[in-house]
């Protein structure tokens, strides 16, 4: 784990100095939480391949929020896709600390409205932020998350568990490694359903697939008439996420469901996906978090749109806090901390797919 307290101080620092000149000044204000931020690299278990890179450790921010003796966490990664970095997440809820801190006892909802204006070309830092608010008003109000929001957790859908590119035989080993009910399964080679047809030969879990844009109409629509055969529930953005006629096409003669993932970022993208997908993966860090998450979901429902979430690869910091959106979703992969050789935090566990809650109110979670 790389020490990141020196830079953190220089944020501070840089916080306190931009505060100077800042054209909104909240220093005269009380000071009603503490913001506290903590940049980890988390070490994975494996080296984690997509289709466009590989990885072996996944820089990570985590925000608290401390107020009236409880505190509240949110997580957000680093994302070369969506060009994020954790210095940049640093920096930004650095240069409005005060105005963070000076916050009141208002609903998350009114919390996240004021901060995106100053976080909209962060979505990520925004994630982390309302992740932590949400958490920490929930525990003030003596809840679980689950319960703040009026949602029954009895029909909790089971959560995938991902593999990622290799060879064959390692792909394999990674399944066998970890016994699951519904495999996520990364694709993008000129092997795709090589891996699938040898995979299949090994488990009679429910396969889904991510091809993360990197497959054409033709490609996509033959490649789904295959793979529904070999058991796989839906295909996961085959195209470039800005490839409306072609995602269009794919929707019509699909013989497999598809899921839109980086063509459905924001709250305004779910109304795009609409006769183009079949269902949305909001992902909380692109889209700012909770409170704008269940908005999308909402929207999803409304539209006829299957509803999930997926996670990036993260801590059982953000793994928790999607946890309490399951009653709202169909499908959900949530494995990120399982794909870590060490987490930073406890808080919901997994058991052959199943989410048990952190006995914890809020979405139960406690740094280690």
């Amino acid at each position: 784990m790389k020490n990141y307290g020196a830079m953190v101080l220089l944020m501070r620092l840089l916080g306190l100095v931009i505060n100077v000149f800042y054209p909104y000044k909240y220093s005269k204000k009380k000071l009603i939480m503490e913001l506290i931020l903590r940049a980890f690299n988390l070490k994975l278990k494996h080296t984690f391949t997509i289709s466009r890179e590989s990885i072996e450790e996944q820089p990570s921010l985590i925000v608290e929020l401390k107020s009236e003796g409880f505190s509240g966490f949110g997580e957000a990664t680093s994302n070369p896709y969506y060009h994020t970095t954790v210095p940049m997440m640093l920096q930004d809820l650095e240069k409005i600390r005060t105005v963070i801190e000076a916050t009141q006892n208002e609903t998350p909802e009114v919390f996240w409205s004021k901060m995106h204006p100053y976080l909209k070309e962060d979505m990520f830092a925004l994630c982390a932020l309302d992740m932590a608010y949400t958490d920490l008003y929930a525990r003030k109000k003596g809840k679980k998350l689950y319960d703040l929001w009026g949602y029954t957790t009895e029909k909790n859908p089971l959560t995938d568990y991902t593999i990622g590119i290799a060879s064959i035989d390692k792909m394999v080993s990674k399944m066998k490694e970890l016994p699951w009910p519904i495999y996520k399964i990364k694709l993008g080679t000129e092997e795709d359903i090589a891996i699938v047809t040898e995979l299949r030969k090994h488990t009679d879990a429910l396969f889904r697939i991510d091809a993360n844009c990197d497959w054409g109409v033709e490609e996509t629509i033959n490649n789904a008439v295959v793979l529904k055969k070999l058991g796989v529930e839906f295909l996961e953005q085959p195209l470039k996420a800005d490839n409306w006629e072609g995602h269009k096409e794919v929707y019509k003669h699909s013989v497999l469901p598809i899921v839109a993932d980086e063509s459905c970022i924001i709250e305004e993208d779910v109304a795009k996906c609409h006769h183009h997908f079949h269902g949305v993966n909001v992902k909380l860090v692109k889209c700012g978090g909770l409170t704008p998450a269940r908005r999308m979901i909402a929207e999803a429902k409304k539209l006829g749109l299957k509803t999930m979430v997926g996670c990036m690869t993260e801590s059982t910091v953000g793994i928790s806090a999607i946890a309490h959106l399951l009653p709202q979703l169909d499908y959900v992969d949530m494995d990120g901390a399982l794909l870590l050789s060490e987490d930073i935090a406890t808080g919901i566990t997994l058991n052959y797919g199943k989410i048990s809650y952190a006995d914890l109110n809020g979405t139960g979670v406690t740094l280690i």
